[in-house]
This record gives structure tokens, C-alpha cells and sequence, in this order.
């Protein structure tokens, strides 16, 4: 996993269907372009910075959360 400084950088986020609503837990993913990789940011901080996960651990990690296997 590597990070990526100012994540205002990146254009094409798009807030996760699994965030909160308006309790502030929201996140934010730019899987457009990049495929191999996919990085992600906290919504109420879009200049922080923003981690580059691997696209082959967030899938499976996004199929745990659509399948409840995190909780």
C-alpha cells in the first residue's frame, strides 16, 4: 500500500455506496482510471492525503463489505 500526499490531485472520486449518510463516515474511491490500483480518501478531508491500495486486495475486500463478512 503506498499514499498519495494531496489526494485533490486525483479528479474522478466518487463516494463509496457504503458510507454513512450524513454522520460524517463517508469515503471516497477514484477507481476510474487507475485499474490496477485504487485509491481512497476520507470525504471531509479532500486535500489529506489519500492510500493506493492494490486493485486485487480492494476487491475482495469490497466483496467481504457487500456480503457483511467484516462485521
Amino acid at each position: 500500500m503506498t499514499s498519495i500526499p494531496d489526494a485533490s490531485a486525483l479528479t474522478d472520486w466518487r463516494k463509496s455506496s457504503y458510507s454513512g449518510g450524513s454522520s460524517g463516515e463517508c469515503l471516497e474511491v477514484d477507481d476510474a482510471a487507475r485499474p490496477a490500483r485504487v485509491p481512497v480518501r476520507d470525504s471531509k478531508n479532500p486535500t489529506g492525503p489519500a492510500l493506493v491500495f492494490p486493485a486485487m486486495a480492494w476487491a475482495p475486500f469490497v466483496g467481504a463489505v457487500k456480503c457483511g463478512d467484516l462485521g
